[in-house]
């Protein structure tokens, strides 16, 4: 049995915590919290179909201390920010615990916040743990597949990756962080501080880049707001006529002035059609497609959990999903 410690009880959080219930081969032993409603609370309290003698702590030193054994991995779905999350990881690796987190910054951190990357990777060869930031995307539709996908390839030209999806049925968090139901004037005022867009595009743009050996001299990104054309709705949100009904975002990866890989996601709520594709110009030249496209929150549940055996057996230190061993499905 694979034990886990989890850390952070949102939505996604939660969501884990049921799939990690329905495995027989790894269980939550504990969880960790900073929200004081949850501290002392039955992880079946949070939510159904979740364990129901497993303790929600407010620190990961009372959490540990509450067992009589050690976590084999521990399981961080809490923030999207490198730099708020290395106090997080650094908590856990003192107690020489291996982590995998569903920050998206954390996928491939090195080209874009090299300081931070260093000083998290010396924090986890000091505690001898490993360390990998995982999820759909970033960290598997739009970096890791693609870079699968060219191993059978002669030559490289040009390579496009494009997720488009219907964000109707996703997660709340997830529609607001696409600003979904704000106006133009509020959109445009949420993107400026930063908080507004899918973090972890131009992440995936260094990791497929790195995976295939090229050093790109710039990468670009664009962001614009997707406009309802008539009211559409989700569960939890409305957007009227004239609102954002959801965010566009184009990257660009140049190598001597020439576009390399492009990157083109587009998030929305009532989008019509929902697809995954990634398309590779050179010999052989090829386009892969996903029809439907890949539910973002079920997907990064399952390669969060399904990556734990790879994560075991990594090296010590910051880990990619380029640098990992093959993840399968843990039954």
């Amino acid at each position: 049995m694979i034990n886990i410690l989890q850390i952070g009880f949102g939505p996604l959080g939660i969501q884990i915590g049921k799939y990690i219930a329905q495995k027989s081969t790894i269980k939550t032993v504990v969880g960790v919290d900073i929200n004081p409603d949850l501290k002392g609370k039955l992880l079946s309290d949070i939510g159904t179909n979740l364990s129901n003698d497993v303790i929600v702590f407010s620190s990961v030193k009372e959490a540990l201390n509450s067992l009589t054994i050690k976590p084999d991995v521990a399981i961080i779905t809490t923030v999207s920010s490198l730099e708020k999350l290395i106090p997080q990881i650094e908590e856990v690796a003192k107690f020489g615990i291996p982590v995998i987190s569903t920050c998206e910054e954390l996928s491939y951190p090195w080209k874009l916040q090299p300081e931070l990357s260093k000083q998290l990777d010396e924090i986890c060869k000091k505690h001898n743990i490993s360390c990998l930031g995982t999820g759909v995307n970033p960290g598997f539709l739009m970096d890791y597949l693609p870079s699968v996908f060219t191993s059978i390839s002669k030559e490289i030209e040009h390579i496009y990756v494009e997720r488009v999806q219907d964000a109707t049925p996703r997660r709340v968090p997830f529609q607001q962080k696409i600003g979904a139901g704000l106006s133009l004037e509020a959109f445009k005022t949420k993107e400026a501080t930063g908080t507004l867009r899918h973090v972890g595009l131009q992440e995936s743009v260094y990791l497929l880049a790195n995976s295939i050996g090229l050093e790109l001299d710039e990468v670009t990104e664009s962001l614009e707001p997707v406009i309802a054309e008539t009211s559409v709705a989700s569960e939890a949100i409305k957007v009227q006529k004239g609102e954002a009904r959801g965010v566009e975002q184009i990257a660009h990866g140049y190598k001597n002035g020439i576009c390399k890989i492009k990157m083109h996601f587009k998030a929305a709520i009532g989008e019509p059609r929902s697809f995954d594709k990634v398309t590779i110009k050179g010999v052989p030249s090829f386009t892969s497609e996903i029809d439907g496209g890949i539910n973002g929150d079920i997907a990064t549940c399952a390669i969060t959990i399904n990556c734990i055996n790879s994560v075991l057996k990594a090296p010590a230190g910051l880990q990619t999903m380029a640098t990992i061993a093959v993840p399968g499905f843990i039954n």
